[in-house]
């Protein structure tokens, strides 16, 4: 049986509206997509730590009601787990505060069982952190040589933009893995002062991995891969209650499609034909969408239940 495993931070994101908390829900980015993937009912593990404190039971708690594997997240008994504060704005969007109160960042875990196509996804600055490279590479170089499909969110925050120039060989190993690469206008505009896609991918990603995925907003989606083939893709209005977490479960409703029709590693060291990106994309899109309609950070259990494949 086919799995997804995530590995990524975990944190409580306090939802604010007008200055005021809304809602807490356990959050991080690949967690997000994780979370939605349990509740389609796809065999799912997440890698990860957190802290020895009431937020730290409560993520895991949430992992395993959502039916993601947690049994790979390390829980460090010194440290306090992170907290992010988002703040809503009338375009329901968000601005971000981040805390985080580890004393250091290190990362400690048994590698998960992975078998050729399984799916493992990775990415934000978790996936380039210098203190947890070394595990976090190690896990991924793994993961391909057992035959994985590896799925990389750029996810690059402006906070992190004086990073950019010490982060790079990171960056450059991680799309070499990658048999996918998808990221946002804001993420090649912090990482390469671009927000044009074709640009982005000719001169930054189609020498490591052809298959590149490029979201903004609410305007169309550009999408690159072998032989030339490139195609945009409108995106379809919805009455957002929140944007957190669209893009984290674009990630999952990719890969849920991806699962869904059968694709496999061979088929991605190929050429993925317009039919299969079309169906991909709007597998991609229906996710996002879902997650938009309400103030959680993943698609709701109910619509997760009309998903089982």
């Amino acid at each position: 049986m086919r799995k997804v495993i995530g590995i990524g931070e975990t944190v409580l994101d306090i939802i604010f509206r007008n200055e005021q908390p809304i809602s807490a829900v356990p959050g991080g980015s690949t967690f997000n997509a994780m979370i939605s993937l349990g509740r389609a009912g796809i065999n799912t593990t997440f890698i990860s730590e957190t802290g020895n404190d009431r937020v730290g039971r409560r993520i895991i708690n949430f992992l395993e009601e959502n039916h993601v594997n947690s049994s790979h997240v390390n829980v460090y008994p010194e440290s306090k787990s992170p907290l992010s504060l988002a703040f809503l704005n009338d375009q329901n969007d968000a601005e971000y505060l981040f805390y985080k109160d580890h004393p250091k960042d290190r990362l400690d875990f048994s590698y998960p069982e992975v078998n050729e196509d399984d799916i493992v996804v990775f990415g934000s600055y978790y996936a380039l952190n210098p203190v947890i490279r070394p595990q976090v590479l190690g896990f991924l170089q793994y993961a391909h040589q057992r035959g994985a499909i590896l799925y990389y969110d750029v996810n690059f925050r402006a906070a992190h933009q004086h990073e950019v120039m010490k982060l790079t060989a990171n960056f450059l190993e991680n799309l070499e893995l990658a048999d996918v690469v998808r990221g946002s206008h804001e993420d090649f505009d912090v990482l390469f002062h671009t927000t044009d896609a074709s640009t982005v991918y000719r001169t930054q990603i189609s020498f490591y991995c052809k298959k590149f995925i490029c979201t903004y907003g609410s305007e169309p989606i550009e999408v690159r891969g072998e032989d030339g083939f490139q195609k945009q893709y409108a995106v379809q209005p919805v009455e957002a209650v929140s944007t957190i977490g669209a893009g984290d479960n674009f990630n999952a409703g990719f890969v849920y499609g991806l699962m869904q029709y059968g694709i496999s590693r061979s088929d991605m060291n190929g050429s993925l034909s317009e039919n299969q990106w079309d169906a991909l994309i709007a597998s991609a899109q229906r996710f996002s969408m879902e997650c938009c309609k309400s103030i959680d950070n993943s698609i709701s259990v109910e619509f997760g239940n009309t998903l089982k494949i």
